[in-house]
């Protein structure tokens, strides 16, 4: 063991704060990206005073999802509004930030290996889960404070960047989704349409088939279920294509690709058949299709369903006009797109390297 690496249970002790006044109403729970997430939990009757309070720089996880998902979610809060969390989840705090910093310790937790290590003694345990004394007995190298200020700052560097990124990105969506609107839908009236358009439905305009079930071997294209990217193989099917999700909770979500890419059977593709994939994209978006989906049960889209749905045809000439304006923001936004992956290349690659951080005081 290198000198270095000590204990968590060192420096940080449980926090049991109780909601017993029932002041504090905002309710989070945690996701599987290590992200506090809206609560979807039925909570109508249930007692909230026994919910603990969460204050800034205290960390929550849930030890029992190891062994389900094979990842322990784990939570840092950063900002200051108190919010509250299940009483099932252990709430903890580092005991002297001037020896352990909280954000050092968060990069600790969001690193694989970390998830790895905890699934691992899920394993071993009798109780089948990640218990508090694993969690203390887990070792990290603890450099001097400054050292780990520094590396914190570098991740915080790159993080920031690839959040100014995300907001680029919606903004250029929100440019071009305003602009469609203002053009196609905005007091169009389907009744008295504008000269040169005409009613349709979907099958018109739009090219819709099924996917199919993913090459086993790995590769570089980018295979599209459901939910959007789920991993890379050696072949592809699609080429500047629309997937829709096809089934389930992601039933008629949308993702665009302008590259070479394997559309799963969990997915549907869209092609425009006038060359106009931009404008086809905003088309589906504003019909709003997960709100279509067939089934009592598991929600489905169909290409039936797609191809018999009614809509007006614009004439080409402001399609066209139209393609070119949003084709020039997407190229915009997939090269913004292309340096966050680079970006968060780098933070895992951050992320990995902890393990090799030295105790400078043994330099």
């Amino acid at each position: 063991m290198k000198s270095n690496y000590k204990p968590i249970g060192n420096y940080i002790r449980k926090v049991e704060t109780r909601n017993r006044d029932l002041k504090v109403t905002r309710l989070l729970g945690l996701s599987m990206t290590k992200e506090f997430r809206e609560t979807t939990s039925n909570i109508v009757g249930t007692d909230m005073s026994v919910y603990k309070v969460m204050s800034k720089y205290q960390f929550a996880c849930d030890f029992m999802s190891p062994i389900r998902v094979n990842k322990l979610p784990v939570v840092l809060k950063l900002d200051d509004e108190p919010n509250i969390v299940s009483p099932a989840y252990p709430v903890f705090e580092i005991k002297d930030r001037n020896e352990l910093d909280p954000e050092y310790l968060m990069m600790w937790f969001r690193r694989t290996e970390f998830d790895r290590y905890a699934t691992f003694k899920c394993d071993a345990a009798i109780r089948g889960g990640y218990e508090w004394t694993e969690l203390c007995e887990t070792l990290i190298p603890v450099p001097p404070i400054t050292k780990q200020q520094e590396i914190v700052k570098e991740y915080n560097t790159i993080q920031n960047r690839i959040a100014l990124n995300q907001q680029l990105i919606q903004k250029l969506e929100e440019t071009a989704q305003a602009i469609y609107r203002e053009w196609f839908v905005e007091g169009i009236d389907l009744e008295n349409l504008p000269e040169g358009w005409e009613m349709g439905i979907l099958e018109d305009l739009v090219e819709f088939k099924n996917g199919k079930s993913k090459p086993i071997e790995s590769g570089i294209y980018p295979v599209y279920g459901g939910n959007g990217i789920i991993e890379f193989v050696n072949e592809f099917n699609n080429e500047n294509v629309i997937a829709i999700g096809r089934v389930g909770a992601y039933c008629g979500s949308l993702y665009r690709e302008l590259g070479k890419c394997w559309i799963s059977d969990n997915a549907i593709s869209a092609n425009s058949k006038i060359s106009c994939n931009m404008f086809t994209f905003y088309l589906l978006n504003d019909l709003k299709l997960n709100e279509r989906s067939e089934g009592t049960g598991q929600p489905l889209i169909t290409q039936g369903l797609l191809n018999s749905i009614v809509v007006p045809k614009p004439k080409p000439e402001l399609i066209d006009k139209f393609e070119k304006y949003a084709k020039k923001l997407f190229a915009h936004e997939y090269i913004i797109e292309r340096e966050n992956q680079k970006l968060t290349e780098l933070k895992a690659l951050l992320l990995s390297r902890l393990a090799t951080v030295e105790n400078e005081n043994n330099n």
